[in-house]
């Protein structure tokens, strides 16, 4: 439901407030703010905090979830995934981004920056579902050039009938790899990108194998060829971004590339190196947080994913004080709404209403000394209660409105695929 929302007796930054949301806008902030409202929320015992932004996944892989877990990367693309994705239909990709939908928006998110098939199945999944999504087909020839020229006209065309779906989805482009798409089309993703001014959203230096197939193809790093064919700029978002070294990490920031963490995903697919916080902070290229499909995670916390993020930061450097709960957080928020040109991303007068209340009422927030360290280190996703997306209440009180039907048709395509 949308209009004029009136949250009362919130805590904001310290103090009990409340917020006045009108036209998908924070109206004002303050004292015992009156007028004619559509909704009031009870906020007593709750902190309102900027919504939480997904920085890269794959949101229809819902339908995935523990279906092959356990193997190394490479089985587990070749031999399961690549294998069940080749029978994907657009309706079963909508379903399985509605779950997505719904487990990010019981976990605090609003925004997901995703690549996947079917694109037309995710942006209506993402408009039912009321959600912000930065959505791109995965562009993938492997080394064809007639299925490099049908993936471009794909895009081409999708980036025409994607303004239908706006504001809700956001066309941005997906070539997948340095070790799936040809020189050919990662020449016209620049230019198209360059022409349009649109991200591109990529993954990059995940794995040995994609380091020494970079290598072997082109004699250099993937950052390497990827700046020797001019792809890189400030549009460019790398996610993952394991096995970048001090030279890349200098291109990067050169260039004015973005990059996305996601360490639950790195972890569990056991990529054989950590992200390098040391370089990437010290080179100081902006990157944000991301969970990664479910497949490869298994599932859609962000409030986890920051405790993750900051764990491995201090282990990688051997230093307790690098990457705090604070700076965690804004990894989560304000830094992802840069990469992802969304703005100011904080609960205050003039700024996008979108918002989390997170239940206090929780024995993981007993004694709250410090609010944020309790949210990174203590809580998990489970401690969201209320979640507004451009001035729309999406759950309130833990209840999103449809959840038992889109768990139960999503568990019922993804057992007809396998059948498949």
């Amino acid at each position: 439901m949308s209009g004029r929302i009136l949250i009362k007796n919130v805590l904001l930054d310290g103090t009990t407030q409340d917020i006045l949301v009108e036209d998908g806008t924070i109206a004002a902030t303050g004292d015992s703010l009156r007028g004619p409202v559509d909704r009031v929320i009870d906020g007593r015992n709750k902190v309102a905090l900027p919504s939480l932004i997904n920085g890269h996944t794959h949101a229809a892989m819902t339908l995935f979830r523990g279906y092959a877990d356990d193997i190394p990367l490479k089985r587990w693309l070749e031999e399961k995934i690549w294998v069940l994705e080749a029978k994907l239909t657009e309706e079963d990709v909508y379903w399985g981004t509605k779950l997505a939908c719904l487990e990010m928006i019981k976990n605090g998110i609003t925004v997901f920056n995703d690549m996947y098939w079917h694109f037309d199945g995710t942006a209506r999944a993402v408009c039912d579902m009321g959600m912000r999504g930065i959505i791109s087909a995965v562009l993938i020839d492997m080394f064809d050039p007639g299925q490099g020229e049908r993936q471009i006209a794909l895009n081409v065309e999708l980036y025409e009938k994607a303004k239908r779906y706006l504001p809700h989805a956001v066309f941005a482009l997906g070539p997948h790899a340095v070790y799936t798409v040809s020189t050919e089309s990662l020449g016209w993703v620049r230019d198209f990108a360059e022409k349009n001014d649109l991200l591109i959203h990529m993954h990059i230096a995940e794995t040995e194998g994609e380091a020494v197939f970079s290598r072997e193809k082109y004699g250099l790093s993937p950052v390497e060829f990827l700046s020797d064919i001019g792809l890189l700029s400030e549009r460019f978002v790398g996610c993952h971004g394991c096995w970048l070294d001090d030279s890349d990490c200098d291109i990067l920031m050169k260039h004015g590339a973005k990059l996305v963490h996601n360490p639950v995903s790195n972890l569990k697919l056991s990529v054989g190196k950590l992200f390098p916080y040391h370089l990437v902070s010290q080179k100081e290229i902006p990157f944000c947080l991301g969970t990664d499909g479910c497949s490869s995670n298994n599932h859609l916390d962000m409030i986890e994913t920051m405790k993750y993020a900051s764990l491995l930061a201090k282990f990688s450097t051997g230093d307790p004080t690098f990457m705090p709960a604070e700076e965690a957080f804004d990894h989560a928020t304000q830094t992802g709404a840069e990469i992802f040109r969304l703005g100011e991303w904080r609960v205050a007068a003039g700024s996008q209403a979108d918002i989390i209340l997170i239940d206090l009422d929780r024995p993981e927030f007993v004694p709250n000394f410090d609010m944020k360290s309790d949210i990174v280190y203590s809580a998990n996703g489970s401690a969201v209660d209320t979640v507004i997306c451009m001035g729309r209440i999406l759950m309130e009180n833990r209840h999103v409105e449809g959840e038992e039907v889109i768990c139960r048709e999503a568990a019922r395509v993804a057992r007809e695929l396998v059948v498949r």
